[in-house]
């Protein structure tokens, strides 16, 4: 298993312009955003916080792990179907759940070192304070990208082309990081798009996250849509997932 692991993070480097994408583009917007006076000034609609507390950081996480999982994974496992990757090594003494563990493992290890420069630069930088409630923050973390990983692992696997995977989960991610908050402060969104956003992915992932960094406890309700999420899509992706 390590050597699959190995041998696929190897690959992963040979063409590294998805995973630093997921990495500089979050950064970039954390530090360009952040320096902006208007979000580093207190909000009335954000009671008093401000937005480089508040929204900026946990919506940079959340980023990161979404083009991840909802672009990257689905992208090369679907390109490894069309190639007949998957299909050979079906025939073979490897069986080809490593590949799709050890590809997991890749993308999660590249969202794990995005999120910690976020939280590092962002406390350097701009002076953004650390996660109130680390141990938390790092469950929730986990918790929510292996949801948001499952519903990457669904794409790849009901996907029919590599074009196909770009454009579903394109579809899907843009307007579930629009309903977390990524573009508009979530409480400034019509409380409809609200209550809706609460059943999605991306946004109990993105409350959850905002609530351990200010030290708070996350609200059962995120984790149970996050643990939902991870078991409804993980049951489908084993069930739907072509080798060839």
């Amino acid at each position: 298993m390590n050597k699959m692991i190995i041998t696929e993070a190897k690959l992963f480097l040979r063409e590294p312009a998805g995973p630093i994408f997921a990495i500089l583009l979050p950064l970039g917007l954390l530090l360009g955003l952040g320096s902006i006076p208007g979000f580093r000034e207190p909000s009335a609609e954000l009671g008093g916080q401000r937005v480089i507390d508040t929204q900026l950081p946990g919506m940079m996480v959340i980023l990161s792990v979404a083009t991840m999982a909802l672009s990257a994974l689905p992208a090369v496992l679907v390109t490894y179907r069309e190639s007949g990757v998957l299909r050979r090594l079906s025939t073979t003494p490897m069986p080809p759940l490593r590949l799709l563990v050890a590809q997991v493992i890749n993308n999660v290890a590249v969202a794990v070192l995005a999120a910690a420069l976020l939280v590092g630069l962002g406390n350097v930088f701009l002076g953004v304070a650390l996660p109130g409630n680390p141990l938390a923050f790092v469950g929730v973390f986990l918790l929510g990208s292996a949801s948001v990983f499952g519903l990457g692992l669904l794409i790849a696997a009901v996907a029919p082309s590599t074009k196909s995977a770009a454009g579903i989960g394109s579809l899907l991610m843009f307007p579930l990081l629009f309903v977390a908050g990524m573009w508009i402060p979530r409480e400034m969104l019509p409380t409809l798009v609200q209550r809706i956003g609460d059943f999605l992915p991306l946004s109990p992932f993105a409350q959850a996250l905002r609530d351990t960094w200010a030290g708070h406890a996350p609200q059962p309700l995120h984790l149970v849509v996050m643990a939902a999420t991870l078991l409804v899509t993980g049951a489908l992706s084993a069930r739907l997932f072509r080798w060839e």
